[in-house]
């Protein structure tokens, strides 16, 4: 990945409180897994930010390396990574998701 990418994620990433990383996108996600991610974050009105990784190859590749996560969709909370779908259902249903993301609203 080029500095330029990496630059233009990290400002991207630092501007949105929560940014979810996706094949598609929200209102027309192209996945299963990214659907059920779109799903558990507007179930709890999280205002988030979406990025169609498939409109990017470069993209696509980069946030592979940026995360270190080999698979979408990626959820970021706080300027952090947060995890991939299996992550982010099962923090889902232990509360631990509906903490950081409050955690992230305050900063």
């Amino acid at each position: 990945m080029g500095p330029e990418l990496r630059e233009s994620i990290d400002a991207f990433v630092a501007e949105h409180r929560v940014v979810l990383f996706m094949k598609g996108t929200k209102d027309a996600p192209r996945c299963g897994f990214s659907n059920t991610c779109v799903q558990i974050l507007n179930s709890m009105n999280v205002p988030f930010a979406d990025v169609d990784i498939l409109a990017n190859e470069d993209l696509r590749q980069g946030m592979k390396d940026y995360s270190s996560w080999p698979t979408f969709p990626q959820l970021y909370v706080g300027g952090e990574f947060f995890g991939g779908c299996d992550i982010t259902v099962d923090a889902f249903k232990d509360g631990s998701l509906k903490e950081e993301l409050e955690r992230a609203m305050l900063e």
